[in-house]
């Protein structure tokens, strides 16, 4: 019923992560596959992948040509196959329908939590511009990323901005008894550890350049995905995505130097991440 692309892509293609996957092939990394994702992971290895970044369809915003997904299978699959200490990227919003937000994405927090996942950061997606206005309301311009591990993060490498000033300079320190403030020479560091929350533009030429790209309804942008492969992973790790979409993920994961294995139901989805991944060789 379902079938894989036939392209591998990137080194160590023939790398094997599981049993025979969609159509009775061996499931290999640095591919695409069209499947039912919880079908999909059944058939992988347990404690395979080292992050997953994916955001999931969420209280019918879109239509996925006409697919709908089992949450709370998906969840679990994804606990089965990560590695331990490894991470699941949860990009998700909610609906506002009359003026009421669903919160959908708090129930699937707690259920991730809930069936043995750490809720290990619950980070913001600001959305720079964004043309959904309310009239009873404040602009709604952001998305939850639930930063998920099995366990402790085996691996954290955090993104550094500019600080404002750098160098050293005479600092207040704690006050005595007398309540005075005392100064002591300090460095200001020239870097610093970037907070959770990450801002992006959004639309042609911020989510992506890649104008193939928006034949998906909901594409995240490239640099939210690059930027949690960085913190999360090292070079020749594996990334997954059971809902590739457009395929975002694996894109940035192979220019990271990270394998890969995107998976979506759709192949009319799975034929635009192919476009995307053949201009990069």
């Amino acid at each position: 019923m379902h079938r894989p692309l036939t392209k591998d892509r990137g080194r160590d293609a023939a790398g094997g992560v599981g049993g025979a996957g969609p159509g009775g092939i061996s499931i290999r990394r640095n591919r695409l596959y069209v499947a039912d994702c919880v079908e999909f992971m059944a058939r992988m290895d347990a404690d395979t992948v080292d992050l997953t970044v994916t955001s999931p369809p969420y209280d019918n915003l879109r239509h996925y040509n006409g697919y709908s997904f089992d949450f709370e299978a998906i969840a679990r699959g994804l606990l089965r196959v990560t590695k331990p200490g490894g991470v699941v990227v949860w990009v998700v919003g909610d609906k506002i329908d009359g003026g009421r937000r669903t919160l959908s994405s708090f129930r699937q927090g707690l259920f991730l939590q809930e069936i043995g996942f750490r809720m290990h950061d619950v980070m913001i997606y600001r959305k720079k511009n964004t043309p959904f206005m309310r009239s009873n309301a404040y602009t709604s311009a952001f998305e939850f990323m639930f930063v998920l591990s099995k366990g402790s993060p085996k691996t954290f490498n955090p993104l550094k901005e500019p600080t404002v000033r750098s160098g050293y300079e005479m600092l207040p320190h704690n006050k005595g008894p007398d309540a005075v403030n005392n100064k002591v020479l300090r460095e200001l560091k020239k870097e610093k550890t970037r907070t959770n929350i990450w801002a992006y533009a959004v639309g042609m030429g911020g989510t992506t350049s890649d104008k193939v790209a928006f034949g998906h309804p909901a594409v995240f942008p490239e640099k939210l995905a690059g930027d949690h492969i960085r913190s999360w992973t090292e070079p020749g790790d594996l990334v997954f995505d059971p809902m590739c979409g457009s395929g975002t993920t694996p894109k940035m994961a192979r220019l990271a130097g990270r394998h890969y294995i995107g998976v979506d139901i759709s192949p009319e989805y799975v034929a635009i991440a192919e476009q995307r991944l053949e201009a990069y060789g």
